[in-house]
C-alpha cells in the first residue's frame, strides 16, 4: 500500500497599514482617499459600488459608511486598520 503525499499550504498573511484618524469616524469613500487608493470621491464610489472593498471582513457596498477607531478596511490584498 503506497503512502499518498501530504502537502502544507502556506496562506500568505494580508498585510496590515494602520491609519491613524484625528476624529471619531470617516467614511469609507474619504478613507479610500486618505489611504492614496482612490484619487477622486467618483472613484472611491465606482471601486465600492463594483464590491471591491471589505469593512470588517464582509463586502461593503456603502460608501458613505461610517469606520470608527478598530473598524479594518480591506482593498487589493492589504488591510488597513484605523487607530
Amino acid at each position: 500500500m503506497t503512502k499518498k503525499p501530504t502537502f502544507k499550504l502556506k496562506i500568505k498573511e494580508k498585510p496590515i497599514i494602520e491609519k491613524e484618524i484625528t476624529t471619531d469616524s470617516i467614511k469609507l469613500d474619504s478613507l479610500l482617499k486618505f489611504c492614496d487608493i482612490a484619487q477622486t470621491g467618483g472613484h472611491a464610489k465606482v471601486l465600492v459600488q463594483e464590491g471591491e472593498v471589505k469593512v470588517n471582513g464582509e463586502v461593503c457596498t456603502q460608501r458613505g459608511k461610517k469606520l470608527h477607531k478598530g473598524d479594518e478596511m480591506e482593498f487589493d490584498g492589504k488591510i488597513y486598520r484605523l487607530i
